[in-house]
């Protein structure tokens, strides 16, 4: 494991190694969606990684479609945030936030908001949580709701809400952000022509299409500089009632633009599950050719299946997601071919007010 062992230079963040832990939803945060001492160890522990994307974090209560995430727009989220980037730097290692706004895949029942969308169609087969008590502290899964079709208004509103959680995390001192346009959430919505209908310059041919995500990414690039801002995309996952016949051609444009961008990198959410579609070597080999700066690949992989990526020079970066969540020491046990914790209780996936399930994970003695 060479590859994955060697330092990296983003920009001007020196990582440790080529590992990154990749965002996951834990939904741990106190109320008021504001991060908290028990979510500072659980990063803390983990900072061994090369780099740390945060989980999901919503840009304003509009934007929140699941209980108990948290958030990057009030003064107390920021400071909850301060202990978790603390704690991280403390143990040298480097994180980034991701910036979230999950559009139509929400509920009045998780924000008392009718959810927003590119257009007013909803996602067929799709679910949120909430916690109200059920055994075990399970979540409960309820349907989302009928969206509003976004006005200029709210577009510009949303994309002013984007700037400001990223001035935000960088106040709470993150190294930079991600913008979240993945998994059919809003700027994913706008991208794809099955559940964007508009027949505004949002709307329409790809270039429409992909405006939004760069109106996002002009907006935060000038807040916080294109050094700290990176742009998760996910060409092939189709869930969420996501599947677009033109979404590869979208996605190569908008890697083409964010490319004359500058920003630091493009972080491809793959299909995680066992019998997922794997990405294309022509896709892997156009998206390089097109996007000169770093490129992270998420998704189920191997470590060994990450060094033969990065040994084809066709990413820069790994990212890895349960393997962080149940093992907070994972690179080192990659390095010594250690024993790997598996995930005890799937109920402790999401949310849980204690260490169960999510600090109490072994480090190798």
């Amino acid at each position: 494991m060479k590859k994955l062992f060697q330092s990296y230079q983003l920009n001007d963040i020196l990582l440790n190694s080529r590992f990154v832990m990749a965002p996951m939803t834990r939904s741990r945060s106190s109320q008021g969606s504001v991060p908290n001492d028990l979510m500072a160890e659980y990063y803390g522990q983990r900072a061994t990684a090369g780099l740390i994307i945060s989980e999901a974090t919503q840009i304003s209560l509009q934007g929140m479609g699941y209980a108990k995430t948290p958030g990057i727009y009030t003064q107390e989220q920021v400071e909850g945030w301060k202990k978790v980037t603390e704690n991280v730097h403390q143990k040298g290692g480097h994180l980034f936030l991701q910036l979230w706004h999950v559009g139509r895949v929400s509920s009045s029942k998780i924000n008392g908001l009718q959810p927003l969308a590119p257009s007013a169609i909803p996602a067929s087969n799709t679910s949120v949580y909430i916690f109200d008590g059920a055994p075990n502290n399970d979540a409960t899964f309820i349907s989302v709701e009928d969206p509003k079709e976004m006005t200029k208004k709210d577009i510009q509103q949303t994309i002013n809400d984007f700037a400001a959680g990223a001035e935000n995390a960088i106040e709470a001192g993150f190294d930079g952000v991600e913008i979240h346009g993945a998994n059919g959430y809003l700027i994913d919505q706008f991208l794809r022509s099955n559940s964007n209908i508009r027949t505004d310059e949002y709307g329409g041919n790809a270039e429409n299409r992909i405006r939004f995500l760069m109106e996002v990414s002009e907006a935060v690039v000038k807040a916080v500089g294109k050094e700290r801002t990176g742009v998760r995309l996910s060409p092939f996952i189709k869930f969420k009632d996501m599947d677009d016949p033109e979404i590869l051609d979208t996605i190569m444009l908008a890697a083409e633009k964010l490319n004359a961008m500058g920003i630091a990198y493009i972080h491809l959410c793959e299909a995680d599950w066992d019998d997922a579609p794997e990405i294309p070597y022509p896709f892997r080999k156009e998206l390089r050719e097109k996007f000169k700066n770093t490129i992270i690949a998420t998704g189920n992989k191997t470590p060994s299946e990450g060094e033969d990526l990065l040994e084809q020079n066709l990413v820069d970066l790994i990212g890895f997601g349960r393997r962080f969540l149940t093992n907070p020491d994972y690179p080192e046990r990659v390095r010594q071919n250690a024993a790997l914790n598996e995930i005890t209780d799937s109920h402790t996936l999401f949310g849980g007010g204690d260490a169960r399930g999510y600090t109490d994970y072994p480090f190798l003695s």
